[in-house]
């Protein structure tokens, strides 16, 4: 069987090409590098494969977390400013995108900007900025020497709990800080903050007390309750208080 009779068997149709005075009064429109290459085709028992050949070849895309591997952390958030990737920038006032020491030993991550920081552009400001440094300040340290941010940038409708989406959108930015400062101990401030970093959906109370480190790195990583939750319910400063001393006992190792 030829190679024409064994495509029409099966249902592929054959183009035969234009003679070549037609082909020279008709030129290709492209240069003749930029032409098609025809792929090799490899048929399986179950399919087939199809190998591109050289000039084909797909390049690996370039991803976000690519084009910020070698940025420094005033240019990631030079570029975290312009960033639409997803609806909450057209809700924003501000991007909020962390504040404090880039040498810093301690992180703190909240789970998004409220109302306060959205209007000023800073993490934690308000009554539960002045708690967490008050939390900060128990622990022997000054606010100016940890570093402060949000897993999203942006503040949800209503402070709502950022969804996976908008997470998602934000995480390479968070990636990089975190790789920039390299801090010895992360503190996730409530449940929304410690279930993205950990990737589990167990509840903040069975999270707290324990052991863990930040995803593939040697980060230490601790759990504790979102200061606005503790204005709430201040019964629960005390259980806080057990985290920050965990932390302490970490910091000073």
């Amino acid at each position: 069987m030829s190679q024409s009779e064994f495509l029409k068997a099966m249902g592929v149709e054959v183009y035969r090409l234009r003679p070549q005075r037609e082909a020279q009064e008709n030129p290709p429109l492209v240069p003749e590098s930029d032409q098609w290459e025809q792929p090799e085709i490899h048929l399986t028992e179950n399919s087939e494969e199809v190998v591109l050949p050289p000039s084909q070849t797909v390049e690996k895309p370039v991803t976000i977390a690519d084009s910020l591997a070698d940025l420094e952390l005033a240019a990631v958030e030079e570029i975290a400013l312009k960033c639409e990737r997803c609806s909450l920038s057209r809700s924003r006032n501000h991007v909020v995108f962390g504040s404090g020491s880039e040498d810093a030993d301690l992180m703190f991550i909240g789970e998004a900007p409220g109302e306060e920081e959205d209007r000023q552009g800073l993490p934690f400001v308000g009554r539960a900025g002045n708690l967490l440094t008050s939390m900060i300040t128990a622990l022997g340290c000054e606010r100016d020497n940890v570093y402060i941010c949000n897993v999203v940038k942006c503040r949800p409708p209503n402070n709502r709990d950022p969804l996976p989406s908008e997470a998602k959108a934000c995480n390479h930015f968070l990636r990089r800080q975190i790789e920039l400062i390299r801090p010895k101990v992360i503190v996730a401030l409530g449940r929304v903050s410690a279930q993205l970093l950990l990737d589990t959906e167990i509840p903040l109370g069975m999270l707290r007390r324990k052991a863990y480190k930040f995803q593939d790195t040697d980060i230490d990583l601790v759990v504790t309750y979102h200061p606005a939750y503790l204005l709430r319910k201040p019964t629960e400063k005390a259980k806080s208080w057990d985290d920050l001393w965990d932390v302490r006992v970490l910091l000073n190792d």
